[in-house]
């Protein structure tokens, strides 16, 4: 069976044979083409992960900002735990430093339709840009009371 046809029809067995393949030294016959393509997703991936957490986080940012009377406990299990999701991601891929401010730009936009999902607020009536620092949105204490 071909690599490519390979690919196409058996991904994870295409996986494995690029392993042995590179393992071996036998570079020539490596499916460059789709590899490329996978590497690049994989990075794709990392920016997404970093965009996904942030607009959990700064949905219940501004839920909690902005909805005072309704807080709970969950919400601050939910900011602590995308806090620290999203440290771990930086510290692992520090190269998505750089990205922070674009993504937390991108995943504000997915925390207002949070909030609209979420909330009786209208996102429409929330600031259109994020409204919070980098200090607010990873260090900004966040204490509940019962």
């Amino acid at each position: 069976m071909q690599t490519t046809t390979l690919y196409d029809q058996d991904f994870y067995a295409w996986t494995q044979r690029q392993v042995e393949l590179l393992r071996a030294g036998q570079l020539g016959e490596l499916d460059i083409e789709n590899l490329i393509e996978e590497i690049e997703s994989l990075g794709r991936q990392e920016r997404q992960e970093l965009r996904n957490r942030l607009g959990v986080l700064l949905g219940h940012l501004l839920k909690w900002h902005y909805q005072p009377e309704a807080r709970s406990k969950s919400w601050v299990y939910t900011i602590r735990e995308q806090r620290r999701k999203i440290q771990r991601h930086l510290k692992d891929n520090p190269s998505l430093k750089p990205y922070l401010t674009e993504a937390i730009g991108v995943g504000y936009e997915d925390g207002l339709d949070l909030v609209g999902r979420e909330t009786s607020l209208d996102p429409e009536q929330l600031p259109q840009s994020c409204p919070f620092s980098e200090t607010e949105i990873f260090e900004s204490p966040i204490a509940w009371q019962p």
